[in-house]
């Protein structure tokens, strides 16, 4: 069987309206325990199955970099649309299908958020680019 690498991206903003859409700077502690909680437990299922492979939250600071000649590299904090105000953090998972990475986003969809309710959240499904076939004759 063939696993395909799949990243799941969490956004701060930029994807669409979630159904429980509260900012999690709103929640209460134990709201924002149970949201952890599940993601966790969420990871580990995932590693019992052999297919996860990584998980990182980011944090909201960064930087945007350039090559500007030798010992010259400028650094800005904009005017770009930056990651760090799109992207909440990523998990990577390994699957047989497209239609399991379907189902695993879905179910990571719906971790807790404010008032313990699902978030329903997107997340954007992105599979990782692989090598051609090599061609033998």
């Amino acid at each position: 069987m063939i696993m395909a690498k799949y990243l799941l991206l969490k956004h701060y903003r930029g994807a669409p309206e979630a159904v429980n859409d509260v900012p999690m700077e709103q929640w209460a502690p134990e709201e924002v325990d149970a949201h952890m909680r599940y993601m966790n437990d969420f990871a580990d299922r995932l590693k019992t199955t052999g297919e996860f492979v990584d998980a990182q939250a980011l944090a909201p600071e960064g930087t945007w970099v350039r090559h500007d000649g030798p010992g010259r590299p400028p650094v800005t904090d904009g005017p770009f649309a930056e990651t760090k105000d799109l992207i909440a953090g990523w998990m990577i998972i390994d699957v047989d299908s497209y239609d399991r990475a379907l189902e695993l986003a879905g179910e990571l969809s719906a971790a807790p958020g404010a008032g313990g309710n699902p978030i329903h959240e997107w997340l954007e499904l992105r599979p990782f680019l692989t090598a051609p076939p090599t061609i033998t004759e």
